[in-house]
């Protein structure tokens, strides 16, 4: 694992959730998220995801990768816990996987031919 991307992964999200829903909650009344939060709150994620690879320069297989599998972690602790508990698990989650080393991939298999 490569705890310099783990770092600025974690550090990079969380800016760019906070940014975004920050000029989101001041421009938009509360009665919009009532009605539109649970495809505002996705599409945020995913918006912010995109803005971490291109700051960290991850390929988008691995960003779209971790983004997916970090907003349905928020999405079941939300439904156990909080909000406010599964924003940082998301990011924990997201960071983990950007951070993660591809598996080394096996030499081919070599035909030998008998002397």
């Amino acid at each position: 694992m490569d705890r310099s991307i783990l770092w600025r992964a974690a550090l990079v999200q969380t800016l760019a959730v906070a940014v975004l829903f920050g000029v989101l909650a001041l421009a938009l009344p509360r009665s919009f998220f009532d009605d539109w939060g649970a495809l505002v709150g996705p599409a945020g994620w995913i918006a912010a995801s995109l803005v971490t690879m291109r700051a960290l320069a991850l390929p988008l297989r691995r960003a779209a990768l971790a983004s997916a599998v970090a907003g349905g972690t928020a999405a079941l602790t939300g439904a156990v816990a909080a909000h406010a508990v599964s924003l940082p698990v998301a990011v924990a989650v997201f960071a983990v996987i950007c951070a993660a080393r591809p598996a080394p991939r096996p030499a081919p298999a070599t035909a030998r031919t008998p002397a």
